[in-house]
């Protein structure tokens, strides 16, 4: 048996707080995981947690966050890595300087209605802002510029996060950035 290599990619989740991006990253991940793909999860609060422990959630402190993610990016993709990325990276400049910088990039726009995220909002985060007790909190105090034109355009409150899943895992088998999950045989 040969082994295939299939090249680096940047698959970039961006939509508002609890629009689903983390949970259907961690259904790619353990789908990638189980087809042997070379693949890194990074994750908006787990990066914040270690690489940009440092940084706030002011417009200047957002994107030098994005900047630093997407440099590892670039190192990942260009390396025949992929990357399955969720950030909520609210605004479009930053992710087409990400597009720019990185190879084979696609742009998913998780997206879910504000009152839905508000919805799964189980740490209080949304009351907290229009209470005014956080600053800077996207979509209620800081802007959110929804994607214009991005490559998958995913509606949570339309589908399930499997369901969602599936579809972008369909569109990097097509693009062959990841090895076609064999279906089943059928008895005849």
């Amino acid at each position: 048996m040969t082994h295939v290599e299939y090249p680096g990619y940047v698959l970039w989740m961006t939509g508002l707080s609890g629009a689903g991006k983390t949970t259907i990253a961690l259904l790619l991940e353990k789908e990638l995981q189980s087809r042997g793909c070379k693949f890194e999860r990074l994750d908006g609060d787990v990066v914040r947690e270690s690489l940009t422990r440092d940084l706030g959630f002011s417009k200047e402190d957002r994107d030098k966050n994005i900047e630093r993610v997407s440099f590892v990016a670039k190192l990942l993709s260009r390396n025949g890595v992929g990357c399955v990325c969720s950030f909520i990276s609210p605004y479009q400049a930053v992710r087409d300087m990400v597009r720019a910088s990185t190879t084979n990039f696609m742009e998913v726009f998780i997206d879910a209605p504000l009152n839905v995220v508000m919805d799964r909002d189980v740490k209080g985060m949304y009351k907290k802002a229009i209470a005014g007790e956080i600053k800077n909190f996207t979509g209620i105090s800081d802007p959110f510029e929804a994607p214009t034109n991005p490559e998958i355009h995913i509606h949570t409150d339309q589908e399930t996060p499997a369901e969602s899943a599936q579809r972008i895992l369909s569109y990097l088998e097509e693009r062959g950035y990841i090895p076609v999950r064999e279906a089943a045989l059928q008895p005849a």
